[in-house]
């Protein structure tokens, strides 16, 4: 069941149950994706930037470190996205991964289309941005470049954004001082009253991103409507002004 789309794509599969890891790799080997397994995150840290994966799925309870720990460190050396699988179902775990970067929260046992649908929505959004111009957005004094998912601040302070984040950012400072529905900004899919996921993101992306998160003056809250990011936005290299 390949296709172009999953093709060599190389996961990282960051698990200490090898049967666990055996599954995982199985059930993406059919659709054509590459993995590596790795029993620890201390193992999959020194082998990151060689094997430089597209994605990384990581277990919360490893061996020698918290899956979240490890999330953070692996975040903070590559933009490649990342799902959290695991049988924690506490919504207090879930909502740490996700404010902390992880791209999808997903509960042990899974099911094996499930797994893969997910880890292809990850791939085309982390796609989408890397195959966006290489240009980079300017507001108030802050920089944006959508091709390596950097933001830096007034005072020169560096954010590598996840993919999740980056994917956000760009449809805010492509749609500037205009009210976004939550779909929109969720890449038009459907999404539930009761789906949290985009407000979670929101307040990640506000606290890399808002001097005051609690009043920011950047990303507003239209009750009833959606997000309004409120900013004049100038495009370096082709002199348009959003």
């Amino acid at each position: 069941m390949k296709d172009n789309d999953t093709a060599g794509r190389l996961i990282a599969i960051v698990e200490d149950d090898p049967d666990v890891a055996q599954v995982i790799a199985q059930t993406l080997g059919d659709f054509g994706f590459r993995t590596q397994w790795c029993r620890s995150a201390g193992e999959l840290l020194r082998r990151l930037r060689a094997l430089a994966p597209e994605l990384c799925i990581i277990d919360l309870g490893l061996p020698d470190m918290d899956g979240i720990e490890a999330m953070q460190r692996i975040r903070a050396q590559s933009p490649c996205g990342i799902m959290i699988l695991t049988g924690r179902a506490h919504v207090s775990d879930r909502v740490m991964g996700l404010e902390l970067g992880a791209d999808d929260y997903m509960l042990k046992p899974f099911e094996p289309r499930e797994l893969v649908a997910r880890v292809r929505s990850i791939l085309r959004r982390r796609e989408n941005v890397e195959q966006a111009p290489r240009q980079v957005a300017e507001f108030a004094g802050w920089r944006f470049n959508l091709g390596n998912h950097t933001l830096h601040s007034p005072k020169g302070d560096e954010h590598l954004l996840s993919t999740s984040e980056a994917e956000l950012l760009q449809v805010f400072v492509s749609n500037p001082n205009r009210i976004l529905a939550r779909d929109k900004l969720m890449g038009g899919r459907d999404v539930a009253p009761t789906d949290r996921s985009i407000d979670v993101r929101i307040s990640r992306l506000r606290r890399k991103l808002e001097p005051d998160p609690q009043g920011p003056t950047f990303i507003k809250t239209v009750y009833g409507a959606g997000y309004l990011f409120l900013a004049t936005v100038n495009w370096s290299g082709d002199g348009e002004t959003a």
